[in-house]
């Protein structure tokens, strides 16, 4: 990768939401808010059995699920364009993971949209302010299918995002051009002034463009995420 000085000048960051600014819940306490309203409880072997099985099925805002065939495989690849299609694939992914109850997969999926479902990084507010301190442009640009906005309005990020750019508001999915593309236009600047920052490699697909990226793999919710590294290539 480039160093900081080739990277030189930055005037954006744009940053993908899950693995990068926050983290989805831990596993358990997702399976204790779903499994909870439906008098359901497991005991701590079960419970973990059980979240094993899920993190291989599909969570939604985890790890890609493992072994997808047939259907599925389509239904994978395009779940961030439509709500419709992004509820109807995490609760087919959920669904092979041998649930005690039938009721469960869409309690699960719905568990994922509270903000409390959702950890920021605790180095992603400082850098954020670091970067408006410093006159540079942040959007959050994600593969999602439902409105982040109220997440980041409840963990007090959005007064340093100056654009949020959804691939469901645009019928186009990270590493399609166009997202990137967008959320240039939405902060005023040419890609190759902007570096993309994210954990997968849908989002290094800015390269595409013209733009440099910044890849962090996703870390556990709580734990430190290294974006202190941003500042640096940004010349922040």
């Amino acid at each position: 990768m480039s160093d900081a000085r080739q990277l030189r000048p930055i005037d954006a960051v744009l940053f993908d939401f899950s693995g990068t600014l926050l983290s989805v819940e831990p596993a358990e306490e997702w399976l204790r808010r779903a499994a909870t309203p439906l008098g359901l409880e497991f005991s701590p072997a079960e419970s973990a059995e059980l979240i094993e099985r899920l993190l291989w099925a599909g969570r939604p805002g985890g790890p890609a699920p493992s072994d997808l065939t047939g259907a599925l495989v389509d239904a994978y690849a395009s779940r961030d364009l439509t709500p419709e299609l992004h509820r109807d694939a995490y609760t087919a992914l959920m669904a092979r993971a041998d649930l005690p109850d039938p009721r469960l997969a869409e309690a699960l999926y719905d568990a994922m949209f509270p903000p409390e479902a959702w950890v920021p990084y605790p180095d992603a507010a400082p850098v954020l302010a670091a970067l408006r301190e410093r006159g540079i442009k942040v959007a959050v640009v994600s593969n999602i299918a439902h409105d982040l906005r109220p997440t980041f309005d409840h963990h007090g990020l959005t007064r340093w995002i100056d654009a949020f750019v959804f691939s469901y508001e645009l019928d186009a999915m990270k590493p399609n051009p166009k997202i990137f593309h967008a959320a240039c236009e939405a902060l005023g600047v040419a890609p190759e002034r902007a570096l993309m920052v994210g954990d997968t490699t849908a989002d290094a697909g800015a390269v595409e463009v013209g733009m440099p990226v910044l890849v962090l793999p996703a870390s556990p919710a709580g734990a430190v995420h290294g974006l202190a590294a941003v500042l640096a290539l940004a010349g922040a």
